[in-house]
């Protein structure tokens, strides 16, 4: 969860949108996001994203894909930017949803693109320093979700997938 507090360090207006409710206490409080919300309880997602950004939305980093991402598309300022790293709302799915949207690439000129955490593994000892300095000067926090025992593993993975866990998820196999 290093984007948020990452973008806050940029000076950038942060937004989360997340699937536990639990989730906004702990990111405006204890990660000083602007705002969070749980998209699985808004009625209507495109008038939930123009109460948060009214203006519209610069950068988007979506792991969500689906109707989330087809309303971010339509509340996308005029040259905005969307980085795809996942689609966690279609992975259960039988069928995927389409994306309706689209055309908003081509009128707003949205740059839109994919990536996966390989293709920055060269960059990783840059990353590495960068958040160890934003660590020791308070700039970023972590929480970890601890599962004691192996035999619990396979619930913690599929937590992973139903937004059960907060932070990183660790299993505990054994104290020393």
């Amino acid at each position: 969860m290093t984007v948020g507090p990452s973008a806050k360090n940029l000076l950038l207006h942060f937004c989360h949108v997340f699937l536990i409710q639990f989730e906004v206490e702990l990111l405006k409080g204890k990660f000083g996001f602007d705002e969070a919300f749980n998209y699985k309880k808004e009625a209507d997602l495109n008038v939930a994203l123009k109460r948060y950004f009214p203006e519209g939305i610069d950068i988007y980093f979506d792991n969500v894909g689906g109707a989330m991402l087809d309303a971010v598309l339509a509340n996308m300022r005029l040259n905005g930017r969307i980085s795809a790293c996942g689609m966690i709302s279609q992975y259960n799915l039988e069928k995927s949803e389409g994306i309706h949207n689209l055309f908003y690439l081509v009128s707003k000129r949205i740059r839109m693109e994919g990536f996966l955490i390989t293709d920055y593994f060269h960059k990783y000892p840059e990353y590495e320093d960068r958040m160890a300095q934003y660590i020791r000067e308070g700039k970023i926090y972590y929480v970890e979700d601890l599962v004691e025992g192996l035999e619990n593993a396979p619930a913690a993975l599929l937590g992973l997938y139903t937004g059960r866990n907060i932070g990183k998820q660790v299993v505990v196999v054994a104290r020393e």
